[in-house]
């Protein structure tokens, strides 16, 4: 049975003063997958995040999310989806649970199911002992998983996240990519994974894209790139090795 495409962007094209971020985009991402979307800073990929997102239009092609034209229903695609962006804003005067009590509220859920979702939500992020805490006092990293909390309060079929792990100490990032393995292998989530960061993405990743200067330039199972690019089986690459072969060459 073939998988579903629940991202595809068909030529999708983002220009800003005549400088072109996003050049002939065309991607599928598939039911249930984790799909690492890797690349330098400046090479396009939170501008495509944005446009699938619906928060900034493209000049031109197409992209859907959930069968969902993001430039003219973006309300609604944002009511399907989760979105942790690079920097997490919260209001710092409040703690955990009332943060996420508020995105609940933004989200209609009934108050039994939110505060179900919330505790649960808490516990498996590791923020529960530290719920009382105004997020004004957190951690870098605990912004960050409470941001993975929201996710999960939200229950979305699509997460967004746009570098989860930067600015994190070793410890606190494997923690944060065993919390988004775990959207995707335990509850079924489609994971779209911004990061230039590989060694993390390689651990959880069903497939990868590279992205350089707005262009696509490879994307598949890392084994497959390997193979094609390098010649080399799965046990005698890393995703660094294959990723620098492509920003070389171009």
């Amino acid at each position: 049975m073939e998988k579903k495409a629940v991202i595809e962007t068909e030529e999708l094209t983002k220009t800003y003063d005549g400088q072109v971020a996003v050049d002939h985009l065309s991607l599928k991402v598939y039911e249930g997958e984790v799909f690492g979307f890797l690349g330098p800073n400046g090479a396009g990929k939170t501008t495509t995040l944005l446009m699938l997102l619906g928060l900034t239009e493209p000049s031109s092609g197409k992209a859907r999310v959930l069968d969902i034209d993001p430039s003219r229903e973006a309300i609604r695609v944002k009511g399907m989806i989760g979105y942790l962006p690079e920097n997490m804003g919260f209001y710092r005067e409040l703690n955990a649970w009332e943060t996420l009590r508020y995105i609940a509220e933004l989200n209609a859920l009934p108050r039994d199911v939110a505060e179900d979702r919330i505790e649960k939500a808490l516990e498996t992020v590791g923020l529960l002992d530290a719920a009382e805490k105004e997020v004004g006092a957190y951690s870098r990293g605990m912004r960050q998983r409470l941001g993975i909390a929201e996710v999960l309060v939200k229950e979305p079929k699509v997460a967004f996240l746009d570098e989860p792990t930067l600015g994190l100490d070793p410890d606190t990032a494997n923690r944060m990519i065993e919390l988004v393995e775990g959207l995707s292998r335990v509850r079924g989530m489609t994971v779209l994974l911004s990061s230039h960061l590989l060694h993390q993405v390689q651990k959880i990743c069903h497939r990868v894209g590279i992205m350089i200067s707005g262009q696509m330039v490879a994307q598949g199972p890392i084994d497959q790139l390997a193979e094609e690019k390098l010649g080399v089986g799965k046990e005698k690459h890393t995703l660094e090795e294959l990723y620098m072969r492509y920003f070389q060459e171009t």
